[in-house]
């Protein structure tokens, strides 16, 4: 949240300085700075000359800085910095409004629906954004709508009609008059002032065998450890609706009513002067659901982690090594929430699951032959169905039991969701125990601090290292301690005769 004066009150004036100064790509996102001669805000990595001191005023979140009346800078396009993530930071009912409200919770809905879904007042729920996010609900959503739209427009060709729909706006009038008032600029304007290096459209890099997509940039911060994260998807990928190859995940989806497929690389894999972001190409019939999917995405990549921050704490709670064998290591997400507890709850079942309740889905790729089973596809089988395919029956029943409860809304598996109340909830439906309940919540919540009872041989690795003082990261904890695992299993057979 921002101070009167401008200063978020999470971080200090000075540091702020001192990072604008030095273009510290640590504070990417963190924060930003507005010059108060031309009312414009940038990047603290923004490659302009650098303003005087008694000139800035910053601000913890681009719409603090819009709500200010700053434009965004379009040299270093602040629509591409990477966000932050949203933990404790806030209450839980301005961080679950806030996660939903990126993902478009009010592109063409009221703030009254969404309060209504969260079960309180519109007025507790604005008095609750203004008072920890330091912005309306209605701000915020029209900030992201604009900085997708700004974002399309700088890296692909889509007509302005299509930006504005993909960007969340209703009709062509609405964003063009949002455009020209918040950034005293015309979309096409922008597009012809557009920096041609920060476009990201190489066709050799479009997903092998696939028909036309749209290319779009997402930013993170550094060091990312990309193999190990795409060996893990790879490790459990879905054969015809997942390919892991090591250096791109492509796969299938449905979001939305709307199907098919995305591909994504590291953009800065192999390339010394290359920015720290993926390339994501995703076919055209899932542009009208682009603002939830670039939220989905971010949260499967964990895009918004701070891994400096995270790698410095585990390694002073005793995983030096770890982290220095992986740094930057992120956590998994899902694509979908319900995704998630088939993975933990199926296991080496369901590939054959996906094949006998998987949608066929037309892709261009000989590879990609259908979706992820949804929670109605699942609940309509029922446990009958699923025991004859070769589920045990205490899965059975657990899976459709979560699958039903999702669609009567008595059960939420997004990040907006309570972590430890979702954990409760699943550890009493009839087959879930907690190590499933941890390891769904992990993914589904993108939860951090998610640390599943473990097997002896970690469970003896915490207890002398005290998991405590890996809190609130110790999932990835967890995940470092698991690779850490298997490299031991892969060099001790390598040392048998």
């Amino acid at each position: 949240m921002t101070t009167a004066a401008g200063e978020p009150r999470s971080l200090d004036a000075r540091m702020c300085q001192r990072a604008v100064e030095s273009r510290d790509a640590r504070f990417d996102g963190v924060f930003f700075v507005g010059i108060t001669t031309t009312h414009i805000y940038c990047r603290p990595i923004c490659p302009a000359r650098v303003s005087y001191p008694e000139r800035r005023r910053f601000f913890d979140s681009a719409c603090a800085a819009e709500r200010a009346g700053y434009r965004p800078c379009l040299r270093c396009r602040p629509e591409l910095a990477p966000g932050r993530a949203i933990c404790d930071s806030v209450s839980q009912l301005a961080r679950a409004a806030a996660m939903r409200i990126v993902a478009g919770a009010l592109n063409g809905r009221r703030v009254a629906g969404l309060a209504r879904e969260l079960g309180v007042s519109e007025r507790h729920l604005r008095r609750a954004m203004e008072r920890e996010i330091g912005a309306s609900p209605l701000d915020l959503a029209q900030t992201h709508r604009l900085l997708l739209a700004k974002q399309l427009i700088g890296e692909t060709t889509l007509p302005v009609t299509q930006v504005a729909y993909a960007s969340g706006f209703r009709s062509l009038r609405r964003f063009n008059t949002a455009f020209r008032q918040q950034y005293a600029l015309s979309p096409s304007a922008v597009r012809r002032g557009r920096l041609t290096a920060t476009s990201n459209d190489d066709s050799r890099d479009a997903m092998p065998g696939a028909g036309e997509g749209v290319r779009l940039s997402l930013a993170y911060r550094a060091p990312f450890a990309w193999g190990p994260l795409v060996a893990l998807l790879a490790r459990e990928a879905v054969a015809g609706i997942e390919v892991a190859d090591g250096t791109r995940y492509t796969r299938t989806l449905r979001l939305d009513g709307c199907s098919g497929w995305i591909d994504i690389r590291d953009g800065a894999r192999g390339r010394a002067e290359a920015r720290p972001q993926l390339h994501v190409t995703l076919s055209l019939s899932l542009l009208p659901v682009l603002m939830p999917l670039r939220a989905r995405l971010r949260q499967l990549f964990d895009l918004d982690a701070e891994p400096e921050v995270i790698d410095r704490h585990l390694g002073a709670g005793g995983l030096a090594d770890a982290v220095r064998r992986v740094p930057g290591l992120r956590l998994p997400g899902a694509i979908d929430g319900f995704e998630a507890a088939l993975r933990a709850l199926c296991g080496r079942h369901l590939p054959g699951l996906a094949t006998a309740l998987g949608e066929p889905v037309a892709s261009g790729d000989r590879r990609l032959l259908r979706l992820m089973p949804d929670a109605s596809r699942i609940a309509d089988a029922g446990p009958a169905h699923l025991r004859a395919l070769g589920l045990p029956a205490h899965v059975s029943r657990g899976l459709v039991t979560v699958a039903r409860e999702l669609l009567a809304g008595r059960l939420v598996l997004d990040p907006s969701a309570d972590a430890p109340a979702t954990i409760r909830a699943l550890r009493d439906i009839d087959g879930i125990g907690a190590r499933r309940a941890h390891a769904i919540v992990a993914r589904a919540l993108h939860w951090p601090d998610a640390f599943p009872p473990a097997g002896r041989g970690r469970a003896r690795t915490a207890r002398v290292l005290d998991a405590d003082r890996w809190r609130p990261w110790r999932a990835y904890a967890a995940l470092h301690l698991a690779l850490a695992a298997g490299a031991g299993r892969a060099r001790s057979s390598r040392r048998l005769p």
